[in-house]
């Protein structure tokens, strides 16, 4: 196999994950802030949910949106396969922005910032 060969298909897979990442977080083009639907769906575009949304929600959403970051949060790191990103347990991530969006200046906070960033300094 040539290493152009190998190159174009690197450059075609890389296309092709950071497609399938666009699709999944709900876009990459359009609106800036979808509507909230009811029946328990999540909050809002995963890129986009914030400390407003969360007061806002109901406990279904909530929990919806916390597995949606948990998936997200936890998919594939780095080059070993088996290598996974920290989550939160759910109660711990429903506590965390409870706390955390209850606070005035945080209404504009991303979720998955907030949610990252605590899923990072939480031992295995």
């Amino acid at each position: 196999m040539s290493l152009v060969h190998h190159s174009s298909r690197a450059q075609v897979a890389r296309l092709a994950v950071a497609l399938l990442l666009c699709v999944g977080l709900g876009g990459c083009f359009g609106s800036s802030h979808q509507p909230r639907r009811t029946g328990g769906a999540p909050i809002a575009d995963l890129r986009l949910a914030d400390c407003n949304d969360w007061r806002q929600a109901d406990v279904r959403e909530r929990y919806d949106t916390l597995a949606n970051l948990r998936e997200f949060a936890g998919g594939p790191v780095g080059p070993n396969p088996a290598g996974r990103g920290a989550v939160l347990s759910d109660d711990k991530a429903y506590k965390l922005f409870q706390n955390y969006c209850k606070q005035p200046f945080a209404g504009h906070f991303r979720l998955y910032h907030i949610y990252n960033r605590a899923a990072s300094f939480t031992p295995p």
